[in-house]
């Protein structure tokens, strides 16, 4: 089945503008694959305004939000793993929706396998 996170995420943002409040996003910033400016991280995470007047190209796909953004004055491609958002909410009101930053799970090492070399065997027939 297919997450239910990006549609909530674009609901919420869709929600949050029609209102005419200013959505923001709360990251964690350590996730894997999480590119923000790190001088803007406090305490392991990142708050971002991702309103038409502050960010540009905003995209909420299946994976990831990816927008571009200037933080004092240098523009960044932005890039937001799913799994990274813990909440999504009005600055004005904090009205939104929170989840769960999601466990990044380690591929398990399969052990070695034993590989059995073929091998031959010689029969020596005595009536020859």
């Amino acid at each position: 089945m297919i997450s239910k996170k990006p549609y909530l995420l674009r609901a919420n943002y869709q929600w949050i503008v029609d209102s005419g409040y200013t959505p923001y996003l709360l990251v964690k910033a350590s996730f894997p694959g999480v590119n923000v400016p790190e001088e803007f991280v406090r305490d392991g995470k990142i708050v971002l305004d991702i309103s038409s007047t502050a960010c540009r190209g905003l995209d909420i796909s299946a994976e990831a939000i990816h927008f571009s953004a200037r933080f004092s004055g240098t523009l960044w491609q932005i890039v937001l793993p799913l799994g990274s958002i813990q909440a999504i909410y009005a600055k004005e009101n904090s009205q939104g929706e929170t989840f769960q930053v999601e466990k990044i799970v380690e591929p398990k090492q399969s052990p070695e396998k034993t590989v059995k070399k073929p091998f031959l065997t010689v029969i020596h027939n005595e009536k020859q």
